[in-house]
């Protein structure tokens, strides 16, 4: 590929390569989730895995919600 641009290669490419996030998988409410953790007891829900189908219509699990769990309840 080329690339003729006026910015320096180095703003370009900028940020293109990062190390991909880690998802760890928990149970909250007896679902089972992929999420991010963010801190102490708080994650960000990636997807859910396995869970009623009427669950995945609640708004508080959503992907990108802020959620509270403990750090030793994974899988």
């Amino acid at each position: 590929m080329i690339l003729y641009s006026v910015i320096s290669a180095d703003q370009v490419w900028e940020g293109a390569i990062q190390a991909p996030p880690s998802y760890v998988e928990v149970t909250v409410q007896g679902i089972l989730m992929q999420v991010e953790p963010l801190d102490e007891g708080r994650a960000r829900i990636v997807r859910l895995l396995n869970c009623p189908l009427h669950r995945y219509l609640e708004p508080g699990l959503a992907p990108g919600q802020i959620i509270s769990f403990s750090p030793g309840a994974g899988r």
